[in-house]
C-alpha cells in the first residue's frame, strides 16, 4: 500500500522512532546519580504515570543525539518531510524528552506529549490526536496503539510486537523492522566472555594438586557457576546504570540494552532470574561460600553503582573482587588458598585493573572532551601518566612476590624440580609489559582479560608456563 502524502503523519517515539522505552533509561540514570531517589518513585506512581513521568524527567535530561533510532523509519520519515508531508511526534512520553528528540531531528512540526496531568496513552493520545487532525496516519509498534490504528487512515508499523503485527499487518502501508536476533542479545547482555576470570575459582585446587580429585571439581564447578550467572546479574545491572553513558561510547553504544536491541524491562527481569540462579548453586555448597557470595553481590552492587566513579577506590575495588574468586574456590572445596597466591593476584589485578582505566582514557583522549563529558569516571586525561606509574609498579610487585614464594619452603613440599618454576618469572615480566605497552599506545581493549582472550602471545606465553609447572610436579 502506498503513503498519502495529503494527511499528517503522527509518529510515536518509545519503541517507535526510537528503540526502547526512554522512561525505562531516565529511570536508571536518576538511580545511578541519586539512589535515595528510589523511596520517592512509590509515591510519585501513586499520583499517577504522567506525575512519575514529570518527576523524573525533571531530574535527569536524556541526550536526544545519541538515542538509538530506529534508522530504516528515519531515514523514511526524512524523505517524507522533505516532500513536505506535514509530521507530529504524537508520545506517551514526557514533553521535555519529546520537545528534546523534536529539536534534535528537526523534522517535526508539532509535539504531542504527555505532561504532569496527562498521560497521553492509548485513548487520551487517540483525543488529542483526532481533535487537531480528523485525518492521520500513524506510526507505532505495540497494543497501545492499536485504538490509534484502528482510527487511522495509514497504518505504519516499527519494530511490531507480535501481536501488532499479526494484527495489523495486512492493513500495514509500511512495516519498518530494525531488531537483532533476540537469543544472541540476551547471551551477548549476559557477557560469557567475561566468565573466563571465574576460572580463578580453581586456582587453590590446582595449587595444591587436587584436580584429579572428582569431588572438588564437581565442587569447584558449581563454585564457577554459581559466580558466573551472579556475575551475569550485576554486568546487566551495570549496563542499564550506564545507558546513557554507553550511548556516547563509539563501541559500547552496540551493546544490547544501549542500542535498544533487547527491553530495558527484560533487563530489570533478567537480573533477579540470574540472581536466583546463582543463590540457588550457592546453597549446593556449604554456607560459608554461600556467604562468600553474597559478599561478592555486595561489592560488586556498590561498585556499578557507585564506587566506579571513585578514583582510586575503584580499581582497588576490582583488585579485591578478583582476589575474593580465589577465596571463594578455596571455601568450596576447603582446599587451603596460598597467602603468597592471594597476595600476588592482589598486584597482578590491580596492574590490569589500572590498564583497563589507562585504555579507556586513552580511547577518551583520541576521540576529544565530549567523550569524556558523558563518562561519569573520576578520572581525566592529566592521569595518565600516573595510572601508568601506579599500573606497571603493581605488575612487577606482582612478580616479586612470585618470586618471594618460589624461595618458600612451600614450593619444595609441592614440588620435585621447583627450579623450573622460575620460568614463570620472564614470562610474567614479558607479558605485564607487553600489556601496558600495548595500553600507553592506544592499542589494547577497555577489557585487558578480554584481550588476552583474543591474544595469540597470551597463549603461547601460559602454554609454556603451564608446561613449566607440569614438569616441576
Amino acid at each position: 500500500m502506498s503513503s498519502d502524502k495529503t494527511i499528517p503523519l503522527c509518529i510515536d517515539l518509545d519503541g517507535t522512532l526510537v528503540k526502547l522505552d526512554t522512561l525505562h533509561q531516565a529511570l536508571f540514570l536518576l538511580l545511578r546519580r541519586d539512589p535515595l531517589s528510589i523511596l520517592k518513585i512509590p509515591g510519585w506512581i501513586q499520583k499517577g504515570k504522567a506525575h512519575l513521568k514529570d518527576q523524573v524527567m525533571q531530574r535527569v535530561e536524556l541526550d536526544a543525539s545519541v538515542l538509538p533510532y530506529n534508522t530504516q523509519l528515519l531515514d523514511w520519515l526524512k524523505k517524507e518531510h522533505a516532500k513536505g508531508r506535514k509530521l507530529i511526534l504524537a508520545t506517551a512520553s514526557n514533553y521535555r524528552t519529546a520537545n528534546a528528540v523534536a529539536e534534535y531531528l528537526g523534522i517535526f512540526d508539532e509535539v504531542l506529549a504527555s505532561n504532569e496531568e496527562t498521560n497521553l496513552r492509548h485513548n487520551r493520545k487517540l483525543d488529542a490526536i483526532v481533535d487537531k487532525f480528523p485525518t492521520f496516519g500513524y506510526a507505532g509498534n505495540d497494543k497501545a496503539d492499536f485504538p490509534i490504528w484502528d482510527a487511522a487512515e495509514e497504518v505504519i508499523l516499527a519494530n511490531p510486537s507480535t501481536e501488532a503485527k499479526k494484527g495489523y499487518a495486512v492493513r500495514a502501508n509500511h512495516i519498518f523492522l530494525e531488531q537483532a536476533h533476540c537469543g544472541h542479545c540476551f547471551i551477548k547482555a549476559m557477557r560469557p566472555q567475561q566468565w573466563l576470570k571465574n576460572l580463578l575459582i580453581f586456582a587453590p585446587i590446582i595449587l595444591a594438586h587436587r584436580f584429579t580429585d572428582l569431588g572438588s571439581l564437581i565442587k569447584t564447578g558449581i563454585a564457577f557457576f554459581a559466580f558466573s550467572f551472579a556475575a551475569s546479574s550485576i554486568y546487566v545491572l551495570n549496563d542499564l546504570f550506564d545507558l546513557s553513558a554507553d550511548q556516547h561510547h563509539p563501541r559500547k553504544r552496540k551493546r544490547p540494552f544501549a542500542s535498544g536491541d533487547l527491553p530495558i524491562a527484560t533487563g530489570a527481569i533478567l537480573i533477579p532470574l540470574l540472581v536466583a540462579i546463582s543463590l540457588s548453586l550457592g546453597l549446593l555448597l556449604s554456607p560459608p561460600f554461600l556467604l562468600t557470595l553474597l559478599v561478592y553481590y555486595v561489592i560488586t552492587t556498590a561498585y556499578s553503582w557507585r564506587v566506579k566513579q571513585m578514583p582510586i577506590a575503584d580499581v582497588l575495588t576490582l583488585a579485591v573482587l578478583y582476589s575474593l574468586r580465589i577465596v571463594a574456590g578455596s571455601i568450596a572445596t576447603e582446599t587451603p588458598a596460598s597467602v603468597w597466591f592471594i597476595e600476588f593476584s592482589i598486584f597482578l589485578f590491580l596492574s590490569l585493573a589500572l590498564v583497563k582505566r589507562t585504555s579507556e582514557l586513552k580511547e577518551i583522549k583520541q576521540a576529544g572532551a565530549e567523550l569524556q563529558n558523558h563518562r561519569e569516571r573520576g578520572y581525566e586525561i592529566d592521569d595518565l601518566p600516573l595510572l601508568l606509574g601506579f599500573g606497571t609498579a603493581a605488575g612487577y610487585i606482582a612478580v616479586f612476590v612470585f618470586t618471594m614464594y618460589l624461595g618458600s619452603d612451600k614450593v619444595v613440599e609441592l614440588y620435585t624440580y621447583p627450579r623450573l618454576l622460575w620460568t614463570f618469572c620472564p614470562l610474567l615480566l614479558y607479558w605485564i609489559t607487553r600489556i601496558w605497552h600495548l595500553a600507553w599506545r592506544g592499542q589494547m581493549d577497555d577489557d585487558p582479560l578480554a584481550f588476552a582472550a583474543k591474544d595469540s602471545q597470551t597463549y603461547v606465553v601460559g602454554a609454556i608456563g603451564v608446561a613449566a609447572l607440569l614438569y616441576a610436579i
